[in-house]
């Protein structure tokens, strides 16, 4: 059945990104970046997999801006790495990817998670990040999954893994287990 899954590294203090939107900390942990030898035995180890269960990806414009200005996509549009659509949250002018399908939207969730659903059709929904982004699709009751991926950092700041108050009875844990310097959890996301 699919899914809509946020999986996403984070420091262990809770951090996705520090207080630059920056991913630099993430990169410098073995097994954190896709051109690091090591990344086979760390999250990214799993990644493809993953990946090749998603049928469409979402994300908010930080997200979105950070990812194209540290790949240099629009001089480098071949550097952008999903064959899948992509919907961009974003209230500001934003350019597109040469030759990516990306969509920018704006407004509730829900309408657009219900556009994902129909083009992802028996594959999973990603929400890349960030935070705030997938809070909204947890208010909306419209998340199922977390998995998340800490990694031996602490950032002591920075952009938020989810910025919600969701206790125990919301999640269940699926699965707990250490993948290289990663530790990684899935949870599944339990009806109100």
């Amino acid at each position: 059945m699919a899914k809509t899954i946020y999986n996403t590294a984070t420091s262990v203090d809770g951090f996705i990104a520090d207080a630059d939107n920056s991913l630099e900390w993430l990169f410098g942990v073995e097994g954190g970046h896709p051109e690091d030898p090591a990344a086979e035995e760390g999250p990214l180890g799993g990644f493809a997999q993953f990946l090749a269960g998603v049928g469409a990806i979402c994300m908010g414009a930080t997200t979105y801006q950070w990812i194209l200005d540290h790949e240099h996509l629009l001089e480098h549009p071949d550097k952008w790495e999903y064959e899948q659509p992509a919907w961009v949250f974003t209230h500001r002018e934003l350019p597109a990817v040469p030759g990516a399908d990306i969509r920018f939207v704006s407004g509730d969730v829900a309408a657009v998670h219900a556009e994902m659903a129909a083009v992802a059709g028996e594959k999973h929904r990603w929400i890349v990040g960030g935070g705030e982004l997938v809070g909204q699709f947890f208010d909306a009751g419209l998340l199922d999954e977390i998995e998340i991926s800490p990694a031996p950092v602490f950032l002591g700041g920075g952009a938020p893994l989810l910025p919600r108050r969701i206790l125990s009875d919301r999640l269940e844990l699926l699965e707990a287990k250490a993948v290289g310097q990663f530790a990684v959890l899935r949870y599944r996301v339990k009806p109100a």
